[in-house]
């Protein structure tokens, strides 16, 4: 078989052709690369090319303290930024041995719902968009604004909130900030039918994803492929009830894991919608536990130069996109040794060679865009 790289222009019928879609910034996904050679308009073969995003937070984390990491790990996926700093923060606690106050854990877990349901509003609204449905992405961000609002009160940020700290939180949440957030979950959730009815309800969404872009749920093994994704194509896993963290084992009751069998574009879309809705309830059920709570610490004291003593530990977490795990290698200095970091994107997209061969070209960007993914999360 001989390979043609074609620019403008065609190539002998013999010949496939080699085309580039890429590398440019679609919408919030990032700077990514696909190369897939066609046979007219049928894709034979496809390798995404990652490495645009230039990030490199793993080898900075060995050149700055516990403090400093923070910060760095907020930014891979900046759609998941409090939930990024809470992997990292929970690898160093870990190390320390150390308890973190109850209300930390209740707030955190408030907090990393939020976060949660903020990240699938932004690929509840963009997807239709790729697929050129202009409507919903202008709903998605009013009712992210909403939560924004909350989150920028209570953190000072709207997308790197630096809220977490090794051993609890910044600070505590301001005075009747809990009754904000009630009301803004209460208001997101009474327009949440907008997706129902507006996308899933639309007989053209339907026809670009029934039956497109199929994972089966061995590939998911194969891959390492997590979260929504994963879940749509029946591999029932989610850290928060098979390996709780913060206080989700306690939420157990509230927490539904969505899944589906179908394990196409549209029953990732129905995965995310419905894994939104229930980190609706997810929060309210926080809300409660800390309206009971009595005051106290959000946080522990911490010497002025931190370390953490000599060893290793591995923390992960149910990061919206998918797993996350940090593997933190310690030397007994201010600054890790090593942190590997194990991003859900990065094993996600890696699923494009399994799920582009065989479709047509114009099921491309369908398939693409319900994997859900961040290119800083790939490149970290």
């Amino acid at each position: 078989m001989t390979e043609t790289t074609i620019g403008i222009g065609g190539a002998a019928e013999s010949t496939d052709m080699v085309l580039n879609i890429g590398p440019q910034h679609p919408s919030t996904h990032g700077v990514l690369r696909l190369r897939i050679v066609l046979d007219g308009e049928r894709v034979q073969h496809a390798e995404p090319v990652i490495g645009y995003m230039h990030r490199g937070a793993e080898k900075l984390f060995e050149a700055r303290d516990y403090r400093q990491i923070i910060m760095l790990a907020n930014r891979h996926d900046w759609l998941s930024a409090f939930s990024n700093e809470l992997g990292v923060v929970m690898a160093v606690e870990r190390m320390l041995g150390m308890e973190v106050p109850e209300r930390a854990v209740w707030t955190r877990t408030l907090l990393a719902e939020l976060n949660r349901v903020l990240n699938h509003l932004m690929f509840l609204g963009s997807y239709p968009l790729e697929l050129g449905g202009i409507t919903p992405v202008f709903h998605a961000f009013r009712e992210r604004e909403e939560l924004q609002t909350v989150m920028e009160e209570v953190s000072g940020g709207r997308m790197h909130y630096m809220f977490n700290r090794v051993g609890g939180l910044k600070e505590d949440i301001p005075a009747g900030w809990t009754g904000r957030v009630r009301e803004a979950v209460a208001s997101v959730r009474s327009r949440m039918d907008v997706y129902e009815n507006l996308v899933l309800g639309n007989e053209i969404f339907r026809g670009r994803t029934r039956g497109i872009g199929v994972l089966s749920a061995d590939a998911v093994h194969a891959y390492g492929v997590s979260g929504p994704i994963a879940r749509a194509s029946g591999v029932d896993f989610d850290l928060r009830r098979d390996e709780p963290y913060l206080a989700y084992g306690e939420l157990l009751d509230t927490l539904k894991v969505v899944t589906r069998t179908e394990g196409d574009c549209l029953a990732r879309f129905e995965c995310l919608l419905e894994q939104t809705l229930n980190s609706l309830d997810l929060a309210d059920a926080c809300l409660d536990r800390l309206a009971g709570l009595e005051p106290g610490p959000v946080n522990q004291r911490l010497p002025k130069v931190l370390k953490a003593p000599e060893g290793h530990t591995y923390a992960w977490t149910e990061n919206p996109l998918g797993v996350n795990g940090y593997y933190l290698v310690s030397k007994g200095e201010k600054t890790p040794y090593r942190l590997k970091l194990r991003s859900a994107s990065f094993n996600n997209i890696q699923a494009l060679t399994e799920l582009l061969p065989g479709t047509l070209v114009s099921d491309m960007v369908a398939i693409l865009g319900s994997l859900f993914f961040v290119v800083g999360d790939i490149d970290k």
